[in-house]
């Protein structure tokens, strides 16, 4: 890479040689190169993974081993959900949080035994992270970033499970959020019943010298399918859609998981930034991540501000959006954004200023797209 596209020092996923051959318009996504789109484009994607399947590559995530006889407690102390609800085979999305209560990010918990478990984390957050769990739980387990290890390929659409299953012989794990170790073309994988669409569908992950491999090998078998690669730009419209946080975006250091309404992947017990979390919980909290369908023809884009059209301070600025776009499944444009909890119920109207234009927006509740249950 030159440094005249500025991506000179990003780094290069296992597969990025096939996006570059694929047409795929490479980015500095955190740190990483990465695919935004394909030719098709950022809509045909979108279409893809909601009604055939879709193939991504997210071998820029993190990955972390936790092992030794007090590793679920390890894992609970650094983690905001409830680890001891885990069995063999099961997994868990969470957060992990500062003492002050911060999202520090969020990631999903895999439990493979009692004294096993393996957490995937966000790229951009990976060596904070394991920073964090070793501070704060190091002397509990052993604790190992073995990100470079591995990369991580994700299936996901309506056919995804279908695809899978002629490369398993039919075995899959059991149900969302379950994992197993099953036998992939006839290497043993770990397969889990995860992802970040609101589809149904997989993430596989594999030896970092062997995900090309894999990568090429969806795609032949998938072509029956209907399969595409995806890029970021979908995978992001995806998201929204079901209303999944970004974190970074939607969700950081200064904000916790009650007010981002995460309330429901905090039931743990003993964990790092409890009571500010707790208290929160109690008193209620004076801000709230909500979503908002856009009335008028204009796009919220991360960091508009948000004004209150009802209320005590009609006209005056009370949030921001944190995430925005127009999205294929929806038909319109819809976002995420933080206000005050008492504008925070759904059917209020705010006015978001789109560059100058100030668009009236109404908040909703719950996902923008659900999956139907035929699918």
């Amino acid at each position: 890479m030159s440094d005249s596209n500025g991506l000179a020092n990003a780094r290069r996923t296992p597969v990025y040689e096939r996006h570059v051959a694929l047409g795929g318009k490479i980015i500095d996504f955190g740190g990483w190169a990465m695919p935004v789109q394909y030719p098709s484009g950022i809509k045909d994607e979108h279409v893809t993974v909601r009604t055939a399947i879709g193939l991504f590559d997210v071998s820029h995530m993190g990955e972390v081993e936790v092992a030794g006889p007090r590793a679920a407690q390890a894992v609970q102390r650094v983690v905001t959900n409830d680890v001891g609800k885990l069995a063999d085979g099961d997994a868990m999305y969470t957060c992990t949080c500062r003492p002050d209560g911060g999202i520090v990010d969020d990631l999903i918990v895999y439990r493979k035994k009692a004294d096993d478990f393996f957490l995937i984390v966000n790229a951009s957050t990976s060596t904070k992270d394991f920073n964090h769990f070793v501070e704060h739980a190091g002397d509990i387990a052993r604790w190992t970033n073995v990100s470079d290890a591995y990369g991580l390929l994700s299936v996901q659409g309506p056919r995804a499970l279908e695809l899978v299953g002629t490369l398993t012989g039919g075995q899959l794990p059991p149900r969302p959020f379950t994992h197993a170790t099953l036998p992939v073309d006839g290497k043993p994988r770990f397969v889990s019943r995860t992802g970040y669409t609101g589809e149904a569908g997989v993430e596989i992950l594999v030896p970092t010298g062997e995900t090309a491999a894999l990568w090429d090998l969806l795609l032949d078998r998938g072509a029956a399918y209907g399969i595409k690669p995806i890029g970021l730009g979908a995978r992001d419209t995806l998201r929204l859609e079901s209303r999944m946080c970004l974190y970074g975006n939607d969700i950081d250091e200064d904000h916790n998981p009650i007010e981002a309404g995460l309330g429901w992947a905090v039931k743990g017990k003993g964990y790092v930034g409890e009571g500010p979390i707790e208290r929160t919980r109690a008193e209620g909290p004076r801000r709230k991540l909500v979503g908002f369908r856009v009335e008028d023809r204009a796009i919220a884009r991360h960091g508009y501000p948000i004004h209150a059209l009802e209320g005590d301070q009609p006209g005056a600025q009370v949030g921001v959006v944190t995430s925005g776009t127009t999205t294929p499944t929806v038909g319109a444009a819809i976002g995420l954004g933080w206000v005050p909890t008492a504008l925070a119920t759904p059917g209020t109207r705010v006015a978001v200023d789109c560059r100058g234009k100030m668009a009236t927006a109404v908040l909703v509740q719950g996902p923008f797209y659900t999956r139907p249950a035929s699918k």
